[in-house]
């Protein structure tokens, strides 16, 4: 990869054209379905993401562990190193501070790396990198300077992995001016934000949830499209409701709308907003929502000090505060280190029936 970018150095030319002379350009598989929905798993909606943006411009590449030989350790990038080679798909040691480094300056190069974590936990060894240099060239150089990384992983907590390889990171790193943070709910979600985040001349932290990967979604046949992007900044209202706004993002989406259902069936009627993307925050769907239901929950994996709910919080009582008909409710993971034990790890991490506490205090009913 470092005699690649010297070569563009050197000679001035297009990055990895000649991997674009060699690799066919791919046909989606997606395009023969109809307009009636498929379903297809959060895994497979993002592999088919990366596929299909590596084909589209040879300037993209992976680089992590385990992401090519053995397939990525959550198999996302099962059959890209087949399809693409080693050059482009790179297996690196167990050195996350090295190789998230070499992509950054890649991407300095005008080559657009997609950095994978085998988890985000230990993208703490590399956040020099995601900070002091993805995030904060584009201003220092004033502007001369793009970098078009994309930094993907599972982010927050699995089952029974312990503190170290549990913890949120989402307000950590959209607490940072110069990056993008998404974190993908659904299969639309994976594959529209990817394409978007891979697309964008800014760098991208992208989070994903590993509980997730192997849940499948209805997707239709625009989703399948090739051409399929999301806009990064714009939340998806889920379900439309007018009692009590909650919001969500990643798998907390899933567990903000099954609280919905059983809230729905005690007359209370709750909208779920899907933030998507969290910085940039929709705040004007967020406070559009409260301003017509006069209530707000949030809900998020993390700790509650400094969280995504607070910003939420503070953007709605500073914007919306004249229509709140209830103090603002959040939802949030203790705020411990996760425990090991499995019946204290379900204590540490939000539930359903938090979340339906939560709106029936805001609503006023008895729990």
């Amino acid at each position: 990869m470092l005699g690649i970018i010297r070569q563009k150095v050197n000679a001035g030319g297009s990055p990895l054209l000649a991997f674009g002379q060699r690799i066919r350009p791919a046909v989606s598989a997606w395009r023969g379905y109809s307009s009636a929905a498929k379903e297809m798993t959060v895994r497979d909606a993002l592999n088919s993401a990366l596929d299909e943006e590596m084909s589209a411009d040879p300037k993209v590449f992976l680089m992590g562990e385990e992401v090519g030989e053995y397939q990525g350790a959550y198999k996302i990038s099962k059959g890209l190193l087949d399809k693409y080679g080693p050059e482009r798909v790179l297996d690196t040691p167990i050195t996350e501070a090295g190789f998230t480094g070499i992509g950054v300056g890649a991407a300095y190069h005008g080559l657009k790396p997609v950095i994978e974590f085998m988890t985000f936990n230990f993208s703490m060894q590399a956040i020099d990198h995601i900070i002091n240099s993805a995030a904060k060239s584009n201003y220092m150089s004033a502007g001369q300077i793009s970098v078009p990384i994309v930094f993907r992983g599972p982010n927050g907590a699995a089952a029974g992995v312990g503190a170290q390889h549990s913890h949120c990171y989402a307000a950590w790193y959209a607490s940072c001016p110069g990056l993008k943070v998404l974190a993908p709910y659904s299969s639309e979600d994976a594959r529209g934000l990817l394409k978007a985040a891979i697309r964008d001349p800014d760098p991208v932290v992208f989070l994903e949830n590993e509980l997730l990967y192997g849940e499948a979604f209805p997707v239709s046949a625009e989703v399948l499209d090739s051409s399929f992007c999301l806009p990064i900044g714009k939340a998806k209202i889920e379900k439309e409701g007018k009692d009590v706004t909650i919001t969500a993002f990643s798998k907390m989406v899933g567990y903000a709308l099954k609280a919905a259902e059983i809230l729905a069936k005690e007359g209370i009627s709750a909208e779920v907003i899907n933030l998507r993307s969290i910085r940039p925050l929709d705040r004007n769907t967020i406070n559009a929502s409260v301003r017509k239901t006069n209530r707000l929950v949030t809900v998020e994996e993390g700790f509650p000090q400094h969280g995504v709910g607070a910003e939420i919080c503070a953007s709605v009582v500073e914007e919306s505060f004249g229509y709140l008909d209830a103090p603002v409710e959040r939802i949030a993971g203790a705020d411990v280190p996760m425990p090991y034990a499995a019946n204290l790890e379900r204590l540490a991490v939000p539930q359903v029936e938090d979340i339906v506490r939560a709106a029936k205090r805001a609503c006023y009913r008895s729990v």
